[in-house]
């Protein structure tokens, strides 16, 4: 998952089953710590989530207590995972188990992974909403969000495990263009509408 807040959070409405906790986030407006305690979301009763986010919940669980050993059947062998911050995906759980040994490995034991939101009702798909916290501060530039796609463990009759087979991240950048992005769009739009081949190269 990548690393690397600023603006007060929205208020976005909790998925079905859940409900949020009495203390939310305030961003500073600077890209620097909360000023109140973070916000959490539980789960109205843990039996109303879907298996698929118990997994996943499971999943951030594990990188967050750096226990790979429980995070890797979590994972399907052939998943592929996308962290937007990094120019090609991840493929295969040994790579991916390897990314997150690499971050687990490289960051504070303090450093961890807080869910604001997580879609609870869908069987194969997973939508999470979460940011970064320091010993129970929230941490600069580190809100995102990432969608899992899970299916049951291929080659067994029995116990089946529900595996995360495709993985993306978003993270929120530490440079925010603003309106300059969307002049860049409108720009790259006008050349492309007068240079169509161009398009290919894309």
């Amino acid at each position: 998952m990548a690393l690397i807040h600023p603006h007060l959070a929205p208020r976005v409405a909790p998925a079905a089953g859940l409900r949020l906790s009495a203390t939310r986030t305030r961003w500073n407006g600077r890209g620097g710590g909360s000023r109140t305690a973070s916000s959490t979301v539980e789960p109205a009763a843990r039996g109303e989530e879907s298996p698929a986010a118990e997994v996943v919940r499971g999943f951030y669980d594990g990188v967050n207590r750096r226990d790979l050993a429980a995070v890797e059947p979590l994972i399907a062998e052939g998943c592929v995972y996308e962290d937007l911050v990094f120019p090609q995906p991840y493929v295969g759980r040994d790579q991916i188990l390897k990314l997150f040994g690499g971050f687990t490995g490289s960051i504070s034991p303090d450093l961890r992974f807080v869910i604001d939101d997580i879609s609870a009702d869908d069987s194969s798909a997973v939508g999470v909403t979460w940011h970064l916290e320091w010993k129970g501060r929230a941490f600069p530039f580190s809100r995102g969000c990432s969608f899992y796609r899970l299916e049951l463990e291929e080659g067994k009759r029995e116990k089946q495990q529900l595996q995360i087979v495709y993985g993306r991240d978003c993270v929120e950048p530490a440079i925010k263009p603003g309106e300059t992005a969307l002049i860049i769009i409108r720009a790259v739009t006008w050349i492309l509408e007068r240079f169509p081949r161009l398009a290919t190269m894309l």
